[in-house]
């Protein structure tokens, strides 16, 4: 098994860097996974105002 690795300064500038690819990449992410689940007929969890919420597939939101 490989040891961690120190991340450099030069490595986390890349998420800073590519901060938008990345944050752009979770939302298509959680849309298809939404998309799924919406079809699939699968209940998802969230997190609305502070409190766990669980939506029917019907609730699902997608944009």
């Amino acid at each position: 098994m490989e040891t961690n690795k120190k991340i450099t300064k030069d490595q986390t500038n890349l998420f800073v860097i590519h901060s938008q690819e990345i944050n752009r990449a979770y939302e298509r992410a959680v849309r298809e996974a939404l998309i799924k689940h919406k079809k699939a007929g699968n209940s998802v969890v969230i997190s609305r105002d502070g409190e766990i919420v669980t939506l029917t597939p019907d609730e699902i939101e997608i944009t």
